[in-house]
């Protein structure tokens, strides 16, 4: 049996591929990224002595993923469970994207993972046990000017882990959903933010203790729940002028 983590090359797909093999968990890694892949398998194998499996798949893409499934259909019926550290985003995401990249951002971050949960779903529902872990972003509480697609997205993703978690609670499928603030990663090293960064490390060691758990569903930092409070009990026309200063 393995764990599928599809983002794995990402700061927070990485940190759970090793909180994972500490465990001595067997791995599948997914990610655009080929080479980031191979070297991270290199790595956990040589440490925990496991085995590790990973495919090069961009999850943007509906037919890729849609291939990715009916070509790996024995493997995907041996898994333990899911996890989607995965998120796209696009520097000219906003009101004014194009039809492609739009496409791109909702798949990426919404269509894909749902499409690829009801396959899984299906199969953990047949041996009644399994876990699939979402996660979603604090950008998803409020439209915004910027990453417009992106919080979108995840604003829809957040739905459907909110129905997965009630469809899921008479059975043994674990779900969890983490509502993500900032993290401590390459791609906010250079970015000038209002509240400090959440490390994934932690964060990979919350996802790994509640595995076992159902109907999960946390902020990560966990302050984050407080603003996303406020955002949502403010009338529009206060929140639509505190959104301007979270513009990432």
């Amino acid at each position: 049996m393995s764990n599928l983590i599809i983002g794995a090359s990402s700061g927070l797909g990485r940190e759970i591929a090793y909180e994972l093999g500490k465990s001595s968990k067997n791995l599948i890694l997914i990610s655009r990224d080929i080479k980031d892949l191979e070297i991270i398998r290199s790595d956990l194998e040589i440490k925990f002595k496991i085995k590790v499996n990973i495919f090069n798949l961009d999850f943007s893409k509906v037919d890729e993923v849609s291939k990715f499934i009916h070509d790996n259909k024995e493997m995907l019926e041996n898994l333990d469970g899911v996890l989607f550290p995965i998120g796209m985003m696009n520097k000219k995401d906003s009101v004014k994207n194009s039809e492609k990249d739009l496409l791109s951002l909702i798949s990426a971050n919404f269509y894909c993972v749902a499409f690829f949960t009801n396959k899984i779903l299906k199969i953990f529902e047949d041996k009644n046990k399994g876990y699939i872990v979402g996660f979603g972003s604090i950008a998803g509480s409020l439209g915004r000017e910027i990453n417009t697609g992106y919080s979108c997205a995840k604003r829809a993703l957040e739905s459907y882990f909110e129905s997965l978690i009630v469809s899921n609670l008479k059975n043994q499928i674990k779900i969890q959903f983490y509502t993500l603030g900032y993290l401590d990663t390459s791609l906010s090293s250079d970015k000038k933010l209002l509240l400090p960064k959440g490390s994934p490390k932690t964060l990979a060691k919350i996802v790994h203790k509640n595995l076992d758990q159902n109907g999960v569903k946390k902020f990560f930092p966990f302050w984050w729940v407080f603003i996303d409070y406020m955002i949502k009990i403010l009338p529009f026309f206060v929140s639509k002028n505190i959104i301007k200063h979270f513009k990432d």
